[in-house]
């Protein structure tokens, strides 16, 4: 297989990670072949499946709070999610090389319990952790903690910053060479000022001892998923990875420009950052079958009950009389603060719910749709679709085009929804030149292929 592609350049090897999928209408929990959303079973059966397949890294997503939506848990959503460290770390004992990422929030947390349990699970995992950091939004989550509340964007981001750094101070502390264990002299700790550390900003005010020593890889791999300006700057300036929403060849060429644009008034290099959209695939031994099954998968995923309850999302109505088979609602959403559907991400990304009804309906009236056709339609998820040869060459065309640098994927079953695509497509893609046939390193910096860190309190490289 030639190293370079058709136009002449160096082929891109291609970065592939597994999301484990909650009960969401991602996911059609109600097919015979689904298993538990929170059993560890499931989660050592995607972890096994992605590790022989030699992914890069297995993604756990959080949520905070069980969503609602007229009061009630909207059930067809999360309904139960177990602790991040908790699962990361039982993974971390039946696998060997996969790199294990989890969302923390850094609304809701504090730096030294955060680094703490990152520093433990990357001990713990011989370096394979990576940390995705989020923020939350919305003060429906915050009445979950003490402080409750929330934190406007402007001050979310600052605080984000602000916890990378003072966790960044932590990781720090410990340079990696101060435990002996000298057996002749009687020294165990050669410098007893090890893990001290001081961090003040507007956000913290902090001293004192880190108690964890250096881990493998120093500090876990940094993921933000972001998409405003704000997330995108924060991503050039801190992040390893960026976990992007963005699916279609066009708009990945230009988030993956903008973005690795962004670098270098960081001094950052553009192999510093991987951007990794987040995609489904629907295989079949043809094209048309494919997308056949992925129709069927589609309105699998949005019942007549979901679509209800996306429609009212939107709406901010209750809708519960009205035919999912039958037109959109006739009268205009309601606007304004109080939501039916609390905690959603669907409520920031409707900003504008009396252009989204206007768009939806033009969609209804252009292709004859019903109010359930028109969900399916827009809130379907980028998806690879075809045959394995098919999904193997798009997936390549996204990284060597530089729309992305790999992707991670969401399979539609759990546990087993991910064991076709390791049978099928990855051993396509490693005859093609652009996926690795064994590990090469143990760590997950290695598997990204990502340069050296810099410490932040020397600035020499670690």
């Amino acid at each position: 297989m030639s190293n370079e592609s058709s136009s002449g350049k160096p082929l891109k090897r291609i970065h592939l990670a597994a999301h484990f999928p909650g009960v969401n209408n991602t996911t059609v929990w109600s097919d015979p072949q689904a298993g538990s959303q929170i059993e560890f079973d499931s989660f050592a059966h995607l972890a096994r499946t992605a590790e022989r397949a030699k992914f890069d890294f297995l993604f756990l997503a959080e949520g905070l709070r069980l969503r609602e939506q007229n009061g009630l848990i909207y059930d067809l959503d999360v309904v139960g999610r177990p602790d991040t460290f908790t699962v990361l770390a039982a993974l971390a004992a039946v696998t060997d090389r996969l790199g294990l990422a989890g969302t923390i929030n850094s609304t809701f947390n504090e730096p030294y319990e955060v680094a703490r349990q990152f520093a433990s699970l990357d001990h713990l995992s011989a370096g394979r952790s990576a940390w995705n950091v989020v923020t939350s939004w919305d003060a429906f989550t915050g009445e979950n903690f003490r402080r409750g509340g929330f934190l406007r964007e402007e001050d979310r981001y600052a605080r984000a910053r602000q916890f990378l750094e003072a966790s960044w101070e932590l990781f720090d502390s410990w340079r990696g060479d101060e435990v002996l264990a000298d057996p002749a002299s009687g020294e165990f700790l050669g410098d007893p000022k090890a893990g001290e550390f001081a961090y003040r900003s507007s956000e913290f005010d902090i001293a004192g001892r880190f108690d964890v020593p250096r881990s493998p890889q120093g500090r876990p791999v940094i993921f933000q998923a972001g998409d405003s300006e704000q997330g995108r700057e924060f991503a050039a300036a801190s992040a390893d990875a960026i976990f992007s929403r963005h699916g279609t060849l066009d708009a990945g060429k230009a988030f993956y420009a903008d973005v690795k644009g962004r670098l270098a008034r960081y001094g950052r290099s553009p192999d510093s950052l991987k951007i990794l959209p987040a995609v489904t695939f629907v295989l079949g031994e043809t094209d048309a079958e494919a997308h056949e099954k992925a129709e069927q998968i589609r309105r699998l995923q949005v019942s007549g009950q979901t679509a209800i309850k996306l429609l009212e999302q939107v709406w901010n109505r209750d809708l519960s009389d009205l035919d999912p088979e039958g037109p959109l609602p006739e009268v205009d959403p309601l606007v304004g603060e109080h939501t039916l559907a609390r905690g959603r991400a669907s409520v920031r990304m409707n900003r504008d719910p009396l252009a989204v009804a206007r768009e939806w309906r033009a969609l209804a009236e252009a292709k004859n749709l019903s109010a359930r056709e028109v969900v399916i339609e827009v809130t379907g998820r980028q998806s690879f679709i075809g045959t394995p040869a098919r999904i193997a060459e798009e997936l390549n065309r996204f990284v060597q085009e530089d729309a992305s640098d790999g992707f991670i994927l969401a399979p539609h079953l759990t546990p087993g929804g991910l064991d076709e695509f390791a049978d099928t497509v990855v051993p396509l893609l490693q005859e093609r030149g652009v996926f690795r046939t064994e590990y090469e390193g143990s760590t997950l910096r290695e598997h990204l292929d990502l340069p050296p860190l810099t410490n932040a309190r020397t600035k020499e490289t670690i």
